[in-house]
């Protein structure tokens, strides 16, 4: 048994290693943006590796095989990461910009942003191969990515509380008011990215001249 939880530690632990990998990739980003463009898209990084309870329980609910290569073959969300930012356009941005680096391997797009779930969830969902150098050599090791805007993050987890709360079966009229919310969360997203692009638009050389 002890064997087996130190082989599960070194076996997550590979995860970890991951998530530092894509975490110094955002985070390079982030301060190249700050640097040269005066402008973090940014707003907040989380992360997280599964627990060993975790992980077991969806090994059996998914009916994977229980050893580690059909795990990492078919658990793609072992390792996940989720970056909120300020607009739409920098979800996408920062999706095109991440998975060009040509370390970073593409194995599955989910854009829930331009066609939602049916309960108005929205999110970009990416998994991505980074590699991981160990003293034993390299493993490309699956890392799922989502990219969402404040009020999408704000919304899900308002969902996930509600779903939480009822054991997922929600009443029929909260089911509505959650995609009114996520409607009503959609419009702001639209309204503050067209105040952004006003208030960072340059200013007409007339208009310059004028304030002088």
């Amino acid at each position: 048994m002890r064997a087996l939880r130190d082989e599960l530690q070194r076996f997550l632990l590979e995860y970890q290693f991951a998530l530092k990998e894509v975490e110094t990739k955002i985070a390079i980003l982030r301060d190249e943006f700050l640097h040269m463009h005066d402008y973090n898209p940014i707003e907040h990084v989380s992360s997280r590796v599964k627990s060993a309870d975790s992980l077991v329980e969806k090994v059996t609910r998914k009916g994977v095989d229980p050893d580690f290569p059909s795990i990492r073959a078919h658990i793609h969300d072992v390792a996940g990461i989720r970056i909120t930012v300020s607009f739409v356009a920098d979800a996408y941005l920062l999706f095109d910009l991440l998975t060009a680096q040509d370390d970073v391997t593409v194995r599955e797009v989910k854009d829930y942003i331009a066609e939602p779930k049916e309960n108005g969830y929205k999110s970009l969902h990416v998994i991505i191969d980074v590699p991981v150098f160990l003293s034993t050599g390299r493993v490309d090791i699956p890392v799922e990515v989502q990219f969402r805007t404040i009020a999408m993050d704000f919304w899900a987890s308002l969902e996930h509380k509600i779903y939480y709360k009822f054991d997922r079966q929600v009443p029929g009229d909260l089911l509505g008011s959650l995609k009114d919310a996520a409607d009503t969360a959609a419009e702001l997203d639209e309204r503050m990215e067209r105040l952004h692009r006003e208030v960072r638009a340059p200013v007409p050389v007339a208009a310059r001249q004028l304030d002088v």
